[in-house]
């Protein structure tokens, strides 16, 4: 049977006993159902993982101790930034999930004008709490041992102004140049992609005027979870460790 991994968001200490998170605790006692002496790997995000053991199991406290600290690194050497267009329903969650087990590094939630997701600061908050659980979720079940970031929500225009060495790309459907053919760079990809209804023709302008390179995907017009999936994986097989 596989080891469950699992995700503790504080320092590991080795060879002493510990209460993991009520909500991990939740996962390990009603959802897996393990009991005590069950061997666990656990992490933290500081890019190793812990080998240990169940010790106790009651409701949503769950006692565990870690034995070993193992220097594992699964991370692509290719660093890739998804700037995505926000989406409604599960889409943006689809994203998210596939990203991070595709090895993306970074991820920041686009405000576009298509954009049909309108929420005030508190839910906005709410909504980034609930993407970060799913990019923990992914890691856990990827093997990955350091969570990729995921930046606030922020408008196109902001983020398009910032500075950055990696190649910029924006997915776009009239554009000569393929995502396949674009050259390497050690200082990785930073890529654009819009929500549902797509980027509107201002927008891969102004996209164009801030250095990024329209690329296209094929004849064809993807769904937004399916285009990022497809640029990711794209992207890893050219460059990164696909």
């Amino acid at each position: 049977m596989r080891i469950p991994r699992i995700y503790y968001p504080h320092p590991i200490p080795l060879e002493r006993e510990f209460q993991l998170t009520a909500e991990a605790g939740h996962h390990i006692a009603t959802v897996l159902r393990l009991k005590a002496n069950r061997p666990v790997v656990l992490f933290n995000g500081d890019g190793n993982e812990y080998s240990g053991q169940i010790i106790s199991v009651q409701r949503k406290n769950v006692i565990v101790e870690a034995d070993a600290c193992l220097s594992l690194s699964k991370e692509s050497p290719l660093p890739i930034h998804l700037g995505q267009g926000v989406s409604k329903g599960d889409r943006m969650d689809t994203v998210l999930q596939k990203s991070v087990e595709l090895g993306v590094t970074q991820i920041t939630p686009l405000i576009t004008e298509r954009c049909a997701v309108k929420l005030d600061a508190d839910r906005w908050e709410k909504k980034h709490q609930q993407w970060q659980k799913i990019i923990i979720g992914a890691c856990e079940q990827s093997g990955r041992n350091t969570l990729p970031i995921l930046n606030a929500p922020t408008t196109l225009s902001h983020w398009l102004a910032e500075s950055t060495s990696s190649t910029r790309l924006v997915l776009a459907p009239k554009a000569e140049q393929p995502l396949a053919r674009q050259p390497y760079n050690n200082q990785g990809f930073r890529l654009l992609i819009g929500p549902e209804g797509g980027l509107s023709e201002s927008e891969i302008h102004q996209s164009n005027e801030k250095g990024f390179t329209s690329v296209s995907l094929g004849p064809r017009i993807l769904r937004t979870e399916t285009a990022a999936i497809s640029s990711i994986s794209i992207l890893q097989a050219q460059h990164g460790d696909f």
